[in-house]
């Protein structure tokens, strides 16, 4: 299959050259050109499926086309060595646990996946021309995106990640997770906030110097292969929730809330509800970095400076993935964030099948003590923002998934000042925490990052 820019000013590419270059040339987001409908006897079927051969099968409507079938197959069986549950919250509420991975947040999906495919290609490449050069892989993290790629490419032959993320802004479990590693993996410690981060990923593949120097790629949610396989957790929870008889056979009455920052885990799940799962809605969960919600309301896409919160991993104030949201609804004909009559165009359409929200940080504390009290079940800041907006806006007789996206103990100091509760933290947890961390200082400055990339 080919991938083309959002951008449309860069010509189309394969997969692997999507995968390799995360980036278009012309600054665009990758699109896969065709979403494929998965048919009738899968979503039939889907209930008695395991969650290893459900997410193979939407696997092979994305990627069937550039990896052999049994790589394949490798790849998504290796990936998902862990389930994704879904667990009854509240009355017709229920949560899509995404932390039961090895770093206890949702990116383990997308990063495990892309390290292993990444390294498919790598092995194609050197079979092909013996070029041994090293993959370097740059990663902005405002909290989870780090851990998660770092530990999803430890050790892996051939490649070597560099984490970018805001000095002081993400939590110490969080940053543990991979400041602590060693090996292949190196962190870099920038005095800015995430948004600044990611500039810095964005402008290094936009520098001919550094990218004839050595080859560069994102393990970000702007990688193909990074937010696709979120698709797959989805199509799970729908398998669960029918098999468990809580939605009928059509599911339509089926309510997918989504803690948003970067976008990459709501669009996955609009390729999903693209590619025929059967969902009614979808709600954009947001911090106080409202830009999306904003947009809803008015029409008008204002990018800003991220704000600090509570929900650390929602800070982003110029969500990059917005422009496959654009794009997704303007049928993949162009449609530029920056373009002000384009953006507003498809507003109408977007409306129909997406709301937002958007949480102050007291709103969270008050939506965490609620729910504990409640129901006894303990709310990250994250998926906090996600049960409020399913309690406001959810009629009764649908069924609301918010998506818990990371373990409530990577935010323990934070989760039991508001609960007044001790939080157990798991030992992977434990293991991270007991290492020495090992960062690098930087300003927010290209130059003295390029400096640095260029004497590696």
């Amino acid at each position: 299959m080919k991938y083309y820019s959002t951008n449309h000013q860069a010509p189309t590419t394969t997969l692997r050259e999507a995968v390799e270059k995360g980036l278009a040339p012309d600054r665009g987001l990758y699109m896969p050109e065709n979403i494929r409908p998965l048919p009738k006897a899968f979503f039939d079927n889907i209930d008695s499926m395991s969650f290893q051969e459900i997410a193979f099968e939407v696997a092979k409507a994305f990627f069937g086309d550039d990896v052999d079938e049994a790589s394949l197959k490798n790849i998504v069986y290796d990936t998902l060595a862990f389930d994704t549950p879904v667990v009854k919250v509240d009355g017709n509420i229920y949560a899509l646990e995404l932390f039961h991975g090895p770093t206890l947040a949702f990116k383990d999906v997308g990063a495990r996946f892309m390290a292993r495919l990444l390294q498919y290609f790598i092995r194609k490449d050197r079979e092909k021309t013996n070029d041994n050069r090293t993959v370097n892989v740059l990663v902005a993290t405002s909290g989870d995106t780090g851990s998660a790629v770092a530990n999803g490419f430890l050790g892996v032959d051939g490649i070597h990640v560099y984490v970018l993320y805001p000095k002081g802004k993400v939590s110490k479990i969080q940053e543990s997770q991979f400041t602590t590693l060693g090996q292949n993996i190196t962190a870099l410690e920038i005095d800015g906030v995430f948004d600044d981060c990611q500039a810095l990923v964005k402008n290094a593949f936009m520098d001919k110097e550094l990218t004839s120097h050595m080859i560069l790629t994102s393990a970000n949610s702007i990688n193909v292969a990074r937010f696709l396989p979120q698709a797959f957790y989805y199509f799970n929870a729908y398998a669960q929730l029918k098999r468990d008889g809580v939605i009928g056979k059509d599911g339509a009455k089926l309510t997918f809330c989504v803690p948003s920052g970067n976008f990459g885990n709501i669009t996955a799940g609009l390729f999903a509800w693209k590619m025929g799962l059967p969902v009614s809605h979808f709600i954009a969960a947001n911090n106080a970095n409202d830009v999306f919600y904003s947009y809803l309301q008015t029409g008008v896409y204002t990018p800003m400076a991220s704000k600090q919160t509570l929900a650390n991993a929602m800070d982003v104030g110029a969500p990059s993935n917005f422009a496959r949201i654009l794009d997704l609804y303007n049928n993949g004909e162009a449609c530029r964030p920056e373009n002000g009559k384009e953006v507003e165009a498809v507003l109408p359409a977007i409306k129909k099948d997406v709301s937002g929200a958007t949480y102050t940080d007291d709103k969270i504390r008050q939506t965490m003590k609620q729910c504990y009290k409640e129901t006894g079940y303990v709310l990250d800041p994250h998926g906090a923002c996600g049960y409020k907006a399913l309690k406001e806006q959810l009629p009764d007789n649908e069924v609301g998934v918010f998506l818990e996206t990371a373990h409530p103990a990577k935010f323990k100091e934070k989760v039991d000042s508001i609960l007044d509760t001790d939080i157990a933290i798991p030992e992977r947890l434990q293991a991270f925490m007991r290492g020495k961390k090992q960062s690098i200082e930087m300003p927010n400055d290209f130059n003295v990052f390029k400096k640095f990339l260029l004497d590696q």
